[in-house]
Order: C-alpha cells, then sequence, then structure tokens
C-alpha cells in the first residue's frame, strides 16, 4: 500500500487475521509460510501504529478545558467475570 493510501485499523486487522488463518492452516511450503510472517509482522506494525495515532487523539480530546495540562481519568472497564 503507497503512502497516500491508507487503510483503516478494520482492514489492515482482517488482513492481518486472514495470513494467520492461511499460517495457521500448516500446508504451506515454508517460503509461503515465511512470505505471509512477514507481511503479518507489517500489518501488526501498522496496527499499532494506528491504535497509538488513536490513543493521542483520545487523549487530546479529553484534556481539561480548565487545565490544559491535566488529563481527564476515564475508568477502564471490568471485563465480566473479572
Amino acid at each position: 500500500m503507497s503512502v497516500t493510501q491508507t487503510r483503516s485499523f478494520e482492514e489492515a486487522l482482517g488482513e492481518l487475521e486472514g495470513r494467520v488463518r492461511r499460517l495457521d492452516s500448516g500446508d504451506l511450503p515454508l517460503e509461503q509460510a515465511l512470505k505471509l510472517f512477514e507481511e503479518g509482522i507489517s500489518l501488526v506494525r501498522e496496527c499499532q501504529e494506528l491504535l497509538d495515532g488513536a490513543e493521542r487523539r483520545i487523549v487530546e480530546l479529553t484534556r481539561s478545558s480548565n487545565d490544559p495540562g491535566q488529563v481527564i481519568e476515564i475508568p477502564t472497564p471490568t471485563p465480566p467475570g473479572s
């Protein structure tokens, strides 16, 4: 994908999941499996960058308007059964 084209987090994650499914099948030649693995690593990095960007946006949006240096704490929900 070119620098000017960006895919959404969901698109990148879907592509990663597809590669994982193909690798999990276990019936790929070694070279093809290595190529898929390399592509998967690249997709993981892309997803992480997109998540980091979203986190930065959330922090910016939740800054207190009274005190720009203070970040509003947003509690993390507790997963059911914890």
